[in-house]
């Protein structure tokens, strides 16, 4: 299932009642249609997606191959360093897509890339596996009581939980954003805004042009701030 987007109108009262930080008279918002893209029909032609796999599978297969990745993403896909992401907890589908990208060369990092370059199909499968299966970690501070209404207006006005669901913690090839790093949030948000940010359907680029740059910083602050529900 892929997302694409349609346009509802807001008035300026809708956008006041939900405490956002501004108001706009037309809201992006997204709904999930059935839609072929080349990277999914890639994926399911390799065996990446599709597949009814037990909850378990490949999890100590993935703990093993995941020693690579623990000196960046932490020793339980808890990143220590915040610019880099945390896996821990994010959806099985979401990281063998990310790593399968990265492999692909269709993602550009210059870490990533010699990592992901010799993983197999069955690695990518096994490390999903992993890191879906971990805890994220508790973030350390809370947000103040302002940036909740005004993090919870953004995400509502925008409505970012069609995507992401109600607990914003991410679904099948939707990236959880709850609990992930504030700076490495900006900077994806950033990237989107920019159009620089290489993604799987085009969604979230579309998304992030109606937000100004203080929505984003506002935003992020309050996305790394939710706990697992």
């Amino acid at each position: 299932m892929i997302l694409i987007r349609h346009t509802r109108r807001v008035s300026r009262a809708d956008v006041r009642r939900a405490g956002g930080p501004g108001s706009r008279s037309a809201v992006q918002t997204f709904a999930p249609v059935p839609v072929w893209t080349p990277v999914l029909v890639s994926m399911l032609m390799l065996g990446l997606v599709g597949l009814a796999l037990p909850a378990r599978a490949g999890v100590e297969e993935g703990r093993v191959k995941a020693e690579v990745c623990r000196p960046c993403h932490g020793v339980d896909g808890n990143s220590p360093t915040s610019t880099i992401p945390s896996l821990a907890g994010q959806p099985r589908q979401f990281i063998t897509m990310a790593l399968y990208m990265f492999r692909e060369g269709r993602r550009n990092n210059p870490l990533m890339a010699p990592v992901s370059a010799g993983l197999s199909n069955t690695d990518l499968n096994d490390l999903a596996a992993y890191f879906s299966a971990q805890k994220m970690a508790v973030p350390a501070r809370q947000a103040d009581a302002a940036t909740v209404a005004k993090g919870r207006a953004i995400t509502a006005v925008n409505n970012c939980v069609a995507c992401h669901t109600p607990t914003l913690v991410g679904q099948q090839h939707i990236p959880r954003l709850a609990g992930q790093h504030q700076p490495y949030l900006l900077e994806q948000l950033k990237a989107f805004k920019a159009g620089t940010r290489v993604e799987f359907d085009g969604t979230m680029t579309s998304a992030a042009q109606g937000l100004a740059v203080e929505d984003l910083e506002l935003l992020s602050d309050y996305l790394a701030t939710l706990s697992s529900p």
